[in-house]
């Protein structure tokens, strides 16, 4: 198996996603908060949607276009990263960090039918929506991604 450090960085990334998230089930109900301090708060959540609850009431056939979406883009991230020569670490750890937020969230849905939720990050009235380790991951990665250097230094 090729970058299996980085498959490994991917089992960490998603362990301790579903760890969190296994937390906030067991020790709130849901909607309940705990303000940590004034920029944040648990609150614990369930998204039937993707991103910023998009597709939310779409109900089972929404659930299940989601759910086919994120497997599809595992797949493709797992097949891009396969085809992603070693020298290109910081594609790399972008594409394991993408790949473990959406394996994360993929779970939830597979289990659950819904994703689990529980940062809740607010400045003063400005309420940034909830999110989680997984959704983090994903931004990481992206971002990774995104501002990759074109240049190897040898």
């Amino acid at each position: 198996m090729k970058h299996k450090g980085y498959f490994l960085l991917f089992i960490v990334l998603v362990l301790s996603d579903q760890f969190t998230k296994q937390i906030f089930m067991s020790s709130l109900e849901i909607g309940q908060s705990i303000v940590v301090n004034p920029y944040l708060s648990w609150t614990y959540l369930h998204n039937t949607g993707a991103a910023f609850s998009i597709l939310s009431d779409g109900g089972l056939i929404g659930r299940l276009f989601l759910l086919a979406v994120s497997i599809l883009v595992s797949l493709w991230v797992i097949w891009w990263a396969q085809k992603t020569p070693e020298i290109y670490k910081q594609k790399l750890f972008g594409q394991f960090f993408l790949l473990s937020g959406a394996v994360g969230n993929l779970i939830d849905r597979g289990l659950y039918g819904y994703v689990i939720d529980f940062i809740d990050v607010h400045v003063n009235s400005f309420y940034w929506p909830v999110f989680n380790l997984a959704d983090s991951f994903i931004f990481i990665g992206v971002v990774l991604i995104i501002f990759e250097r074109k240049s190897i230094s040898k």
